[in-house]
């Protein structure tokens, strides 16, 4: 096995076996931070769904628990994953890279659902206006394409599926799916679960944010 192939190997492998990693214990809620967001600027934590939503969508019940420490109001980068894979990839490791800069509310949490080996998440970025969030996620669908188009792109993104408005991934048991309504921009990421299940909550998600 060549260098870059075992790189691409350790990193698929944690991207598809890291929800199989489980911890026990309850989850630690960023949002018992004070609770703030700019006047003018869509509230995501009204956006998001809550857990007995997500338990209802994905059939997981009381089994499907949020994950401790992935519960976060800032965008979190992974350096260390980040820095061993292509520029253009590195938007899988570091979500600053996804969500941009300009963000002015933000929250994403991560569930497990254990007896299916399954992750999924859910987050909301809001900006300030809609060119803003606009520019954010054509940023965001240029880098995603350039790093399907290169060389580890088969592994580390899979199947692409862009729109103005929408972008999907698929690599292996995988995906994430990004959506941009009005200033807010979400993302949904899971593996193991079917596709209907991502895209339900992609949906309930969508249909709470402002037209503007």
């Amino acid at each position: 096995m060549t260098a870059p192939t075992a790189l691409v190997c350790g990193v698929v492998a944690a991207l598809l076996t890291g929800c199989t990693q489980w911890v026990a214990g309850a989850p630690l809620r960023a949002a018992s931070e004070p609770a703030f967001h700019p006047p003018g600027i869509v509230d995501v934590d009204q956006v998001l769904l809550t857990q007995a939503q997500m338990r209802a969508i994905t059939g997981g019940g009381p089994e499907l628990t949020v994950i401790p420490s992935m519960d976060g109001k800032s965008p979190v980068d992974i350096d260390s994953l980040a820095e061993s894979v292509p520029r253009d990839c590195r938007f899988l490791f570091a979500e600053s890279d996804v969500f941009g800069t300009a963000v002015d509310d933000f929250h994403k949490t991560s569930f497990q659902y254990p007896p299916r080996r399954a992750l999924i998440s859910e987050a909301a970025a809001a900006y300030r206006d809609d060119a803003t969030a606009q520019q954010t996620f054509n940023t965001l669908s240029t880098t995603v394409n350039r790093c399907a188009a290169g060389p580890f792109g088969h592994y580390l993104v899979g199947k692409v599926r862009a729109a103005t408005d929408s972008l999907h991934t698929r690599p292996g048991r995988c995906g994430r799916d990004y959506q941009l309504k009005s200033t807010v921009l979400v993302e949904v990421t899971f593996c193991a679960f079917p596709e209907s299940v991502p895209a339900t909550v992609m949906a309930n998600i969508v249909s709470k944010i402002p037209n503007g």
